[in-house]
């Protein structure tokens, strides 16, 4: 099953949506209705029913996690590195003094899109598209960002703003 919409077609969408979604979720951040979390899990829920990341894996391919130092003891204990040199051979320190990858795409993906370090890998990875999250409302910016990354974000997105109109 193809991904709908395609990856080809996502950062167009996604730009001609941009400024009704910011003004969709100003509104969101005035006024968050109090059912809204809930609201998200159902939406969140039923899109990876039927979306399948394999099939595009595009947030590995084209940003990368922000890893903690939780992150990062647990994935240099899976290689059995200490912090520090598990630091030094994947990570640098990006302009907000976080410790991100050296490059994109990430180092852990393979050729049929599947992670290497799937069971220890960044909370952000395991994450994201954070449309699940509580409070949803307060992370807007970054859902902004994400409809251009994510196919299934931007559905969420359409379908909450069918769901939920302002």
């Amino acid at each position: 099953m193809g991904l709908k919409p395609s990856l080809n077609d996502i950062q167009k969408l996604a730009k001609d949506k941009q400024n009704e979604n910011k003004k969709y979720f100003d509104k969101l951040k005035k006024k968050p209705p109090k059912n809204l979390d809930y609201l998200m899990q159902d939406l969140h829920e039923a899109e990876f029913r039927k979306t399948d990341c394999l099939q595009c894996a595009n947030c590995c391919k084209t940003t990368g996690p922000l890893f903690t130092s939780a992150d990062i003891e647990r994935i240099a204990k899976h290689f059995r590195l200490k912090p520090q040199q598990f630091i030094d051979q994947y990570l640098r320190i990006d302009e907000d003094n976080d410790y991100v990858l050296q490059s994109v795409p990430c180092t852990f993906l393979d050729a049929d899109n599947y992670c290497s370090i799937y069971e220890v890998r960044p909370k952000a990875c395991r994450e994201f598209p954070h449309t699940d999250r509580q409070k949803f409302y307060q992370i807007a910016d970054l859902t902004l960002k994400n409809v251009a990354i994510c196919p299934a974000a931007y559905n969420i997105v359409e379908e909450m703003k069918k769901r939920l109109p302002l």
